[in-house]
């Protein structure tokens, strides 16, 4: 690589870092709790359990009619309509009712039901309480909503681009050194800047994986404008003219009706109408697989909220699948407790880095100071009496 190549791509990784490297760094720290939520809610006692049913029943529990589980969830707030429920994988005894005064409200109620009595459970808080709710705040959009998403999604962009442009710069470096090397016996700046390549290169899959899906997911509310403004207005064409919406189809029945036309699987969520995963017209049921990695790629029957009649049934569009794909992918929440170990090792060795790159910066900055003061002092110090002898000559 040319000596002008290098200096390029050295000004790139320089300043794409240095834009980036406080907002990562923030992200990387909110991100560690993140990872455990679930373990840390259950330590603070947040975490919803559906109460132990009779022995007999145990054996073969029954399955509570879901029209039933929502008019429960609504009795405590009559005034408020459903706008979603939905089951988590390794939790199918209870239903999570999602209320709102609008179909877009994000100061949203959320309610657990027993899937079993329809009988309501709790009015669970964010596990982890206030603390865990600021940390996924401040991780997800700054508490700006979506200019603060689309600011952290930028952020995003600049890390791969200092990814790249590192590893680009890393190349040449490492002829002159064996990989893995430390240089203790010099400087300390010089020790901080071997750790920081070597632990960049390290990271390096893991930094490209969480950045890409990170950002992914702050174009959440984008990507869903966008679908709902071509697949779904298409899907609404056979709609145009029809007038409103009645009194709602069974919601137990579009269940059943979904469970057939795709066997094997299992409800995820249900979006009611007017919510970003449905059509003002139409349930969204989403399906999902048993596995762990399945259980992220859903499968939507659309099913027409006032007839009961499935009116379409096509997957989702590649761009939403990636959403819905690199959410647990960026948090590392679906491969067990190896797989989150690894990730929060991982996010602790990204901290050192983005660390000790801002500390190589501002030491690079003050010896780059040092040097300007030390030639501006040669330059006016007076001359020895022998130096001027000599000039007089």
């Amino acid at each position: 690589m040319s000596s002008h190549s290098l200096r390029r791509w050295s000004w790139i990784h320089k300043w794409s870092s240095l834009v980036c490297t406080v907002f990562m760094l923030l992200l990387c720290l909110t991100g560690l709790p993140l990872i455990y939520h679930h373990e840390i809610g259950h330590l603070l006692g947040n975490d919803v359990e559906a109460p132990e049913l009779a022995p007999a029943l145990a054996a073969n529990p029954p399955r509570a009619n879901v029209d039933e589980v929502i008019a429960s969830a609504r009795a405590l707030y009559p005034g408020k309509i459903t706008m979603y429920i939905s089951q988590e994988m390794d939790e199918p005894a209870i239903w999570n009712v999602t209320l709102g005064d609008h179909p877009n409200d994000e100061d949203y109620k959320p309610i657990a039901v027993d899937a079993r009595t329809a009988k309501v459970i709790t009015e669970p808080a964010f596990e982890g309480g206030a603390f865990m709710s600021t940390m996924f705040r401040l991780h997800v959009d700054l508490f700006a909503g979506l200019p603060g998403k689309l600011f952290l999604g930028l952020m995003g962009l600049l890390l791969l681009v200092a990814l790249v442009s590192g590893v680009v710069l890393y190349a040449p470096f490492m002829r002159k050194l064996e990989f893995g090397t430390v240089r203790h016996g010099r400087t300390r700046r010089l020790k901080w800047l071997d750790l920081h390549n070597l632990l960049g290169i390290v990271t390096l899959v893991w930094a490209l994986v969480v950045g890409a899906t990170g950002m992914i997911n702050t174009w959440a509310d984008v990507l869903l404008k966008y679908w709902q403004e071509t697949e779904i207005a298409d899907m609404l064409e056979p709609y145009k003219g029809a007038p409103p919406l009645g009194r709602l189809a069974s919601m137990d029945a579009a269940i059943r009706l979904a469970e057939k036309a795709a066997p094997g699987m299992q409800v995820g969520f249900v979006a009611f109408p007017g919510t970003p995963f449905a059509s003002p017209r139409h349930y969204g049921v989403y399906m999902r697989g048993n596995e762990a990695f399945s259980s992220r790629l859903y499968k939507p029957v659309l099913i027409d909220a006032q007839t009961g009649a499935i009116t379409d049934h096509r997957d989702l569009p590649w761009y939403l699948t990636a959403l819905l794909v690199s959410q647990p992918l960026h948090f590392g929440d679906y491969g067990g407790g190896w797989m989150q170990l690894l990730w929060a090792l991982l996010d602790v060795a990204t901290i050192i880095v983005l660390g000790s790159g801002l500390y190589l910066w501002i030491k690079r900055g003050q010896a780059e100071k040092r040097h300007v003061q030390a030639a501006q002092h040669a330059r006016t110090a007076p001359k020895p009496a022998l130096a001027r002898t000599g000039e007089g000559r």
